[in-house]
């Protein structure tokens, strides 16, 4: 359904920091910077990057949006949280854990980004 999600951010450093460290927990390669003013982390299913703002004003949050990585188990959900926290994340919602739901029972890690997007990581438990 998407062909990539693009987030905005202040500080192309801090983000990209947060974001090598975080994608890599899992296993998706260091982004790569484009006009000096983005960087983009393409994988056969999508790509996900983080631009400076076009417009020139600051890059803002959006309230109640929330991007969601797909995580192949539970240690890699936790690994990506670790990396965010020490990169510069900072944990929201409840703490990294097991919810079920009509979706079935997954593995879930919130954080905000540098910027401050709220993002997760998921694994969705077998059955």
């Amino acid at each position: 359904m998407f062909s990539h999600v693009m987030l905005g951010t202040n500080d192309l450093e801090a983000s990209r920091k947060f974001y090598d460290a975080t994608l890599g927990a899992l296993g998706i390669g260091p982004g790569v910077i484009n006009r000096d003013t983005r960087y983009f982390y393409r994988t056969p299913s999508g790509a996900f990057s983080f631009s400076l703002p076009i417009d020139g004003k600051a890059a803002t949050p959006a309230n109640g949006g929330t991007i969601g990585f797909a995580a192949q188990s539970v240690e890699q959900v936790s690994a990506f949280h670790a990396a965010g926290v020490a990169n510069g994340g900072i944990t929201c919602e409840d703490p990294p854990g097991y919810r079920e739901g009509p979706a079935g029972k997954m593995y879930l890690a919130y954080l905000r980004d540098p910027t401050g997007n709220k993002i997760c990581s998921m694994f969705r438990v077998p059955k």
